[in-house]
């Protein structure tokens, strides 16, 4: 036997991973790539196309739509990653503001009051949500989904009969108005472009779900029961609690959305909105929230956030018909999935951080 060290190279069992493919597994595991990637193809499309869109007044437009999918996205992205659906959140969101209206405009309640209980009415139908899913076993598409259709059809057969109307407006005279309007709906004039509170908010719900997801011990958790609910269990992570959390979490996010609709407009009508729970949906997955759970990114549902309204500003802005704005939606959701496939085969090579 030789006195030569044994290096790794001579073993025939042992392979170095080249640098350039290290890279590429480091890249393939971030499912928010196919996002960035998507809005970066559609600001430059759109951009050269209409440059008002680039505008401080284009720019404006964009980032008022992107903060409420964004706030609505990253709060169903966290839930995803727990592996499971909230089909009622953009009910919540009217409901939520509805029941405030009403409150304030009808009853002649304050306002902090006001958006107090509609908050603990949000809340409970969060903690109902997480009690159905717990305790039948169901599915959760279809629990919130129930509950989302019990919602809408509550508000728009109620509000006609309470307001005498479908709508209630003027109620900026409330007490305490100001002080809401300063929280949920001032806004900030940068170069033209007039720039909505809600970014805040959108920028402070993103940074707090990362942060829960990626820093905390009840992040684990949620990552640990999006993966197998059963072994979850049976390392002693508390899956009934961790679930009702992330369901009120969601009902939360659903009555920050009602409110930064409502107090801006001083008025609310009961519209409906399932419609925006699938688009919430489409955001958290765009920006790489795999739905079979365990993994997502919470930037990315930001970046998700962005690349649906500069999609959806960029057809209004070129004068096509904004409806065709879906199918482009649906063509990156179709390669978002693909790209979360091939992803989720690597997620366990590369490290995360």
């Amino acid at each position: 036997m030789s006195g030569d060290p044994v290096t790794v190279d001579r073993l025939p069992f042992a392979r170095v991973s080249p640098p350039r493919r290290r890279v590429l597994d480091r890249v393939l595991a971030r499912p928010s790539l196919a996002a960035v990637v998507g809005l970066a193809v559609v600001v430059l499309v759109f951009g050269l196309r209409v440059p008002e869109l680039l505008t401080p007044e284009g720019l404006a437009g964009v980032l008022d739509q992107a903060a409420l999918l964004g706030i609505g996205g990253v709060a169903v992205g966290l839930l995803l990653v727990g592996g499971h659906f909230d089909l009622s959140i953009g009910t919540v969101a009217v409901a939520s503001s509805v029941l405030t209206g009403v409150l304030v405009g009808q009853q002649g309640w304050g306002v902090w009051p006001a958006l107090l209980l509609s908050l603990a009415c949000a809340l409970a139908v969060g903690t109902v949500n997480g009690w159905l899913v717990v305790r039948t076993g169901l599915p959760s598409f279809l629990v919130t989904l129930a509950t989302a259709l019990v919602l809408q059809g509550t508000t728009l057969s109620t509000l006609p009969l309470v307001a005498g109307a479908p709508r209630i407006s003027g109620l900026d005279v409330a007490p305490g108005w100001s002080s809401a309007s300063a929280l949920f709906g001032s806004t900030a004039e940068v170069g033209g472009g007039v720039f909505p509170v809600s970014l805040l908010w959108w920028l402070a719900a993103t940074a707090g779900a990362g942060w829960l997801l990626w820093r905390t011990r009840f992040g684990n958790e949620v990552l640990a029961m999006g993966g197998s609910r059963r072994a979850a269990a049976e390392l002693g992570v508390p899956v009934p609690r961790t679930t009702f959390v992330l369901y009120a979490l969601t009902a939360t996010a659903g009555w920050l959305l009602g409110t930064l609709a409502l107090v801006p407009a001083a008025s609310v009508a009961a519209t409906p909105s399932l419609t925006t729970a699938i688009d919430l949906v489409v955001v958290a997955v765009l920006g790489g929230c795999l739905l079979t759970g365990g993994y997502g990114s919470m930037a990315g549902a930001a970046v998700g956030a962005l690349l649906y309204a500069v999609a959806r500003s960029g057809f209004e802005l070129s004068g096509w018909d904004p409806r065709w704005s879906q199918v482009l939606l649906g063509v990156l959701l179709l390669v978002a999935l693909a790209f979360g496939t091939v992803v989720r085969g690597r997620l366990r090579a590369a490290p995360r951080s």
